[in-house]
């Protein structure tokens, strides 16, 4: 994957998790459908997985935009989507120490932790939009394969990206202004 070219907006989609752990690879099935959708030229979609660490270092590349697809266990009922902003680093801190390093364990917070660490230390900007496509699991425990209250949401998981990363590109077409 290529940096993007000088003066120009991208997009990545990185989605995140771990298929051995049941509904943890919601992140993962949802951009593996994402290829077959047409995307505007400027959004890469990856597949981070566990690779935490590898996703932070990637985003200082500068993108101008990342969503990240997840699990986000927020109390609702199971397969239930979230849209979350995390713009701003306030939006996104979790504690006052960072969490500690495990390349098998980076969760989106975790690995927004990091990248505010790098990019404070290399002088590099985030993504200036931070947002994550979250869903409620019904099953973390190890094993293979969504539940099916997780199955049954990845397909408008899907939409919820298209319609994202497709509003990005307007905003950032050169004929609009971002507001």
């Amino acid at each position: 994957m290529n940096a993007p070219a000088p003066g120009t907006a991208r997009t990545l989609v990185a989605g995140v998790g771990n298929v051995f752990l049941g509904d943890d690879g919601f992140g993962v099935e949802t951009v593996r459908r994402l290829p077959r959708e047409q995307l505007p030229p400027d959004v890469d979609v990856v597949d981070v997985g566990i690779r935490g660490v590898h996703l932070a270092y990637q985003l200082l590349d500068g993108w101008d935009t990342l969503v990240l697809v997840d699990v986000t266990a927020r109390g609702g009922e199971p397969g239930t989507l979230y849209l979350i902003d995390a713009s701003e680093p306030a939006d996104r801190a979790t504690t006052e120490r960072p969490p500690p390093l495990d390349g098998h364990r980076m969760t989106p917070d975790a690995v927004l932790a990091l990248l505010d660490t790098l990019c404070a230390g290399t002088g590099a900007a985030p993504p200036r939009r931070i947002l994550l496509v979250g869903c409620e699991p019904a099953c973390l425990d190890e094993g293979i394969g969504l539940s099916p209250q997780v199955a049954a949401a990845v397909p408008e998981a899907v939409r919820t990206v298209i319609d994202l990363v497709r509003q990005e590109a307007v905003v950032r077409s050169p004929t609009r202004r971002a507001p």
